[in-house]
Formats: C-alpha cells, structure tokens, sequence
C-alpha cells in the first residue's frame, strides 16, 4: 500500500501574480490562452425548427456538479451546425461560470469526465480545451477551485446588476504549469483525497437528517399526545391529529389567540441596526426607528416560501406586512402553542396568487388540541430540554463538517498551486 505525505518544495519563485505568491521554482507561469483554447458559449436556451435538437449543459449544471457526465439530466434544445461543431463537450474540457448575480459565483469550475456527444456548453459558461502536452484539464479544473487562482477571476468581474468575465481577464490569466507528471500526480491526489473527505462528510450529512427527524417526531408526539402515555385517549375529530388524551379540550384557533396583519415598510426604511428589529416571515429583516408591539408574541410567515414559518418576538419590535403576528387571548403557553402550530403545517393552507399567501381567516377555524395549561407548560419544559440536547448534538456534527470543508478547500488549494508537495512512500 502506498502513503502520500506532505511536504514543502526544495525552492520557490515568484510567480508575478499577488494573490497567488510564490509557486515551485521548477515550475512554469504562463498565460492561460498558451496553454488552452478559451471560448465563451453563446449557445442560448431558445428552440428552433431549421436547427438541430441538442442538450445543454447550462449554468446551473456547472454551479452544483464537479464533474459533468452522461448522468446529468441536461436541457433539451437546438443548435446550428456551427455551434454544434464549436461547442460540443468533450473528455477533459472544463467548464466555468463565466457571468452571475454575484463575484462569489464567478469562475465556478466542472470537468468533463467523459465526452458528450449531442450535448454543447449552455450560455453564460467559458468552455477550456487544454493542449495536453503542456496543460491537463484535470489540473486546471482543481486550479480554478484554488481560492489562490480562483481570486483573479472574482475581482476581474466587472457589472452592476450582473456581473461577468471579459476575454481578457480569461486569457491572460497567469497560470502556474507544473510539469506534466506532477499535474497527473496532484490531479490524482487531489481525486482521491476529495472523494474520502466527501464521503465522511455525506455521513455526517445523513446524520444530522436523521436527528432533524428524530426532532420532528419527538416534537410532533408530544405536542399531540402529550407525556403522560398511559392516560385515557379519546377521537379529537381532527383527521390529521387522531386520537388525544380524553381530558385535552379541542378548541379553534381563534378561541386561543387573535390573529393580525403586520404593516407595511419600504426596505428603504429598514437598517442594520436601531432601535427596534423589524420581524417578517422569516424573522429578523433589519432595524426601524418605530415600534408597533411591545411583548411576547407569535409570528407566522404569510407569503411564498415563508407561509407557515414561525417565530417568536419579544420586546418592542415592528412586524412587516410578510408577517401575522399572534395574540394570545387566554393562558396559554406560548412555547407549546408556538409548536402545536408547527406540527399543524399551516403552509398547506396558503392562497395561490402572483406568490403563495397565507389564508388567515382559514387559519382561525382550524381545530387543534389544548391540553390544561400546567400540561403545556410541561410539555414546553420538556421540548426545550430534549430539543436543545439535540440541537447541540447536531451543533457539533456541524462543526465537524465545516471542519472538513475547510480541510477540502485548504487541500486544493495549497497542492494545487505548490505551497505543499506530495511524495509517494511505499509502508
């Protein structure tokens, strides 16, 4: 079995480039249209009935996968036979996010780890074919991911409402060229070394979707059936509930709380920081000068992707026209009530119009079963507790990851721009 270790290079140049520093003095910096043929699709989405049916390999597909393979599902269109020619992928291209909404997006790279006959690089993407002799896609493919060498291509985006690369920030990027034996062996590594960390981190990844639903689960049997398992149980007469503990009262949403609208502020109005937090459907938005509420309340997302979402504010604080605000009207719980209404997925009561909005007078008659008010408290003691257990569980898988990620991202970058070298060692 064979041990790579890591270690420095005997010496290092400068390699002319600020962001990337010193590389090996061995190796070469050269421009990167010297080592590659550099186009930028214009392949666009549209279909037409004189062009040939094609797929292609968009945005999107480059932006979520590092490797660009048959078992992509790519969009169907057509092309003429010049950009057929042009455009085709092949084994070993790479593929680069070449315009976006943000800097952060540019330069976003995939390899072609096969070719692809019938499928072109999609509109917005910078298509590289290297010259093998000197440049290996699969090197160059790691080297974008470099946040050394991926730097230049952030800070050469220019735009305002969208930004993108120019030809020339492409071409005449410095690259780093090691010779061709160090790039298949720091390709190779770099392969093997992602796939592993990869793997753990899908793990943890399943994990922390397991405690997701255990949390669920815990949170939903409880706030429908309360602790006590061996009590008497009754038919709530709410399908979705089943059965509950005979002495539980079934009561309306409005016999529990009002439910009110919050007003309307233009985002101009809304800043980092103030006095008082502006709430809307998914929490915290910003600061305003004014307050409308001042206590303990509920608040429930009413519009998109947010309807059903809920929050609790505390103090004086301004609920956005994208949040309902809850009032309670008797002696309830506010924890308790607050998950009861996550259990009841109010999202599925949303009204379909330019966006999805939360039908609140729908709301109101919803049934739901109320335990006595000690039993809530309980019940809310018992949530925090066993909730937070998990939640910290889930905290440290989470660090794990990100830890991981980090070391992915630290891996690429320092082998593939020279600032560590791999040896082979046989054990």
């Amino acid at each position: 079995m064979k041990l790579q270790s890591i270690n420095r290079y005997e010496a290092y140049k400068d390699s002319g480039v600020e962001w990337l520093g010193d590389v090996p003095a061995h190796w070469d910096v050269r421009r990167l249209k010297e080592l590659s043929d550099i186009q930028n699709s214009n392949v666009d989405k549209k279909s037409h009935e004189d062009e040939t049916p094609v797929q292609l390999c968009n945005y999107v597909d480059v932006y979520k996968n590092e490797f660009i393979n048959v078992s992509l599902n790519f969009m169907s269109a057509t092309a003429d036979a010049s950009e057929i020619k042009r455009f085709t992928i092949k084994k070993n291209d790479v593929l680069i996010t070449k315009d976006s909404e943000t800097c952060d997006d540019i330069a976003i790279p995939a390899l072609a780890t096969e070719s692809l006959d019938g499928v072109l690089c999609g509109y917005h993407l910078a298509q590289f074919r290297t010259k093998n002799k000197v440049l290996l896609g699969a090197y160059l493919f790691r080297l974008f991911q470099s946040k050394s060498y991926g730097f230049r291509f952030v800070i050469s985006a220019k735009g305002i409402t969208r930004v993108g690369l120019g030809q020339s920030a492409i071409a005449d990027s410095l690259t780093p060229v090691p010779p061709l034996l160090e790039q298949q062996a720091i390709a190779a590594y770099l392969d093997t070394k992602t796939a592993q960390i990869d793997r753990k981190i899908d793990l943890l990844s399943q994990k922390v979707a397991q405690y997701g639903k255990l949390k669920q689960s815990l949170i939903n049997e409880t706030v429908t059936r309360g602790l006590d398992k061996t009590v008497a149980m009754k038919d709530s007469g709410v399908e979705w509930i089943g059965k509950v503990p005979a002495h539980w009262e079934i009561k309306r949403v409005k016999d529990l709380s009002m439910l009110q609208s919050g007003n309307s502020i233009v985002s101009e109005q809304i800043e980092e920081e103030g006095l008082y937090p502006v709430y809307g459907g998914n929490g915290l938005r910003g600061y305003f000068s004014k307050y409308t509420n001042n206590g303990d309340y509920i608040l429930i997302g009413r519009q998109g992707a947010l309807c059903g979402n809920i929050n609790y504010a505390s103090g004086k604080f301004w609920a956005s026209e994208h949040a309902v605000v809850v009032y309670l009207k008797r002696i309830i719980n506010m924890k308790w009530y607050g998950e009861m209404l996550k259990v009841m997925n109010l999202n599925q009561y949303s009204v379909s119009a330019a966006q999805p909005g939360l039908a609140v007078d729908r709301i109101k008659r919803l049934l739901l079963p109320v335990p006595p008010f000690s039993e809530q408290q309980s019940i809310a003691t018992y949530l925090d507790e066993k909730t937070a257990h998990i939640d910290r569980i889930v905290a440290a898988i989470n660090s794990q990851i990100d830890k991981l990620k980090e070391l992915r991202l630290t891996l690429i970058n320092d082998i593939g721009t020279g600032k560590i070298k791999i040896t082979n060692e046989v054990v």
